[in-house]
């Protein structure tokens, strides 16, 4: 089985981590398993990754599930 390095998340907007993930082969998922898709994730707002499991540099399977939590950042004043 090949085995990729699990991206550093946090800090990225949701949208750019599903694509960092993407890219590296693992798969960002939410840690609320009862919200919504994160392909879906349509809420107004800019939504930014606070902390991932696994975390950044672990060597896992491709297609490893990372999981996220994300909170909006504010608007920024101006």
């Amino acid at each position: 089985m090949t085995h990729t390095e699990v991206p550093h998340l946090v800090g990225l907007t949701v949208r750019q981590a599903r694509t960092t993930g993407h890219d590296a082969g693992v798969v960002v998922t939410s840690r609320d398993l009862d919200g919504p898709p994160l392909g879906e994730l349509t809420w107004p707002g800019t939504w930014v990754v606070t902390a991932q499991d696994p975390a950044a540099g672990r060597r896992v399977p491709r297609g490893t599930p990372v999981m996220i939590d994300f909170e909006e950042r504010p608007p920024v004043p101006g």
